[in-house]
């Protein structure tokens, strides 16, 4: 099944954002069976990430989706997005060509389960295979999905060849050179200053 071009008539219920520059919402009704569902953005709606996101150009956005009904409330999701993006380079300015070629796990959660900030275990979350995503009880968002998506995959520092970052040398301190100097700021002032009567 394919979603192109032309939003649903339910497509703007429910929405945190005034106007979502991409949406595809799927009634929770439909997700009782497995489903597979193709989100490709148009030429307007790529036109809307692009100033969303700050890129140069957005030629190519498909994600796909294989989704299935999960425990409780919660729906399932495994994607593969497929891209081709320009961003400005972080040195001059110049655009930066990058196809984006990306599976990922979702799992769409009801908005009242999801966790505040201050309730959320970082390293629990690392260990977790699927994002968790908010609906909002009634349909999920895979465009919205899509979207997100596709900011994560971005590269954060996009440079181009020859900018004057390909000589760059990395000057962070060795574990073993931290190790030596976590000892060194240990060292009790009874060492500190025999080692200053040894050089005397």
């Amino acid at each position: 099944m394919s979603s192109k071009g032309e939003k649903p008539a339910s497509a703007m219920q429910g929405e945190t954002r005034q106007t979502l520059e991409l949406s595809r919402r799927i009634p929770l009704a439909k997700v009782g069976r497995p489903l597979e569902e193709t989100v490709e953005a148009s030429e307007k709606e790529r036109q809307a990430l692009m100033e969303r996101f700050g890129l140069l150009s957005l030629a190519e956005l498909v994600c796909t989706f294989r989704i299935k009904e999960g425990k409780g409330n919660t729906v399932l999701a495994d994607g593969h997005l497929h891209a081709q993006v320009e961003q400005p380079c972080i040195i001059t300015g110049e655009p930066v060509a990058e196809i984006i070629d990306e599976h990922f796990h979702l799992r769409f959660v009801p908005e009242s389960e999801m966790l505040n900030d201050d309730e959320i275990d970082i390293e629990a979350l690392l260990q977790e295979e699927a994002d968790d995503v908010p609906h909002d009880g009634r349909a999920i968002d895979l465009g919205e999905a899509t979207a997100e998506q596709l900011a994560l995959c971005l590269d954060p520092y996009p440079r181009r060849a020859g900018s004057g970052l390909d000589s760059f040398v990395d000057v962070t301190p060795s574990d073993d050179k931290l190790d030596e100097q976590s000892a060194a700021a240990k060292e009790s002032p009874f060492a500190a200053l025999k080692k200053l009567q040894e050089k005397q």
